[in-house]
């Protein structure tokens, strides 16, 4: 664990003698790459939410969303030894104890249940040719969808945290990961929300996702871990029968006017 080394492998960061060692630039690499598959939950729900908006705020309103994970993530990355505390049950029922992170994973999950089946409910039910909903709804106003974002980010952000206390023994690194994913993650915000929100099948398999996250986030809450592997690679095989979808549609369009 990251607080029981002692100060001076803390301050091995600014001695510059992590350069030559490739094991610190493999955990690096690694954390971050896994930083950002985990992110890619966080970032779909933002770019659901914020296509709420008016269009003029939704890239305010990612980038917002997306430097809140990144706040609460460095947040918890410096309450390292309260991080630890909240995995330790603090009541049990039935023999089975749970802690405050299971807690959090539950509510959570439960969070995404609804804003999902909400989201899908609206897609199915919404008249042929009456228009989405995001300019102008009701009950729909920038500082609501933040608040939103920011709730969903401290569950998001709990899981990726302990992901990364768990493959990292220093804690720049795990800072340095986390800055990277964040990073990448702000850059592809806005083309992802563009291709959602422009491809109402996308945006039902983006909901759809939720809806196996939110389950996934509920059923680690009860002590079921069931690897997000799994989940990956149905969005995964999902977008890639979509994209030969597209494909097909548009040159049978480029067919029939030529």
């Amino acid at each position: 664990m990251a607080l029981s080394h002692p100060p001076s492998r803390a301050m091995e960061f600014f001695t510059f003698a992590w350069i030559a060692d490739p094991q610190i630039w493999l955990s690096l690499v690694t954390l971050s790459a896994l930083e950002i598959v985990l992110g890619i939950d966080n970032l779909v729900f933002i770019a659901i939410l914020t296509g709420r908006l008016p269009a003029h705020q939704r890239s305010l309103g990612r980038k917002i969303g997306l430097s809140l994970a990144l706040i609460t993530r460095l947040m918890l990355l410096a309450t390292l030894a309260w991080i630890v505390g909240l995995t330790q049950p603090v009541f049990e029922i039935a023999g089975k104890g749970f802690s405050w992170r299971d807690i959090i994973l539950i509510a959570g999950g439960l969070f995404l249940l609804y804003k999902a089946t909400v989201e899908i409910h609206e897609m199915v039910e919404k008249d042929d040719g009456e228009p989405d909903r995001p300019e102008g709804a009701a009950g729909v106003t920038f500082r609501g969808v933040v608040m939103q974002i920011a709730v969903i980010d401290i569950i998001f952000s709990l899981d990726s945290v302990i992901t990364a206390v768990g493959m990292a023994d220093h804690l720049w690194v795990m800072v340095v990961a986390v800055v990277i994913a964040m990073i990448i993650m702000i850059i592809a915000s806005n083309p992802l929300a563009n291709f959602v929100s422009a491809h109402p099948t996308v945006k039902m398999l983006a909901l759809a996702f939720l809806l196996l996250i939110g389950v996934l986030l509920i059923a680690d809450g009860f002590g079921l871990h069931v690897p997000k592997g799994y989940i990956y690679f149905a969005l995964a095989f999902s977008v890639a029968v979509e994209t030969l979808n597209h494909w097909v549609r548009r040159r049978r369009k480029r067919a029939v006017a030529g």
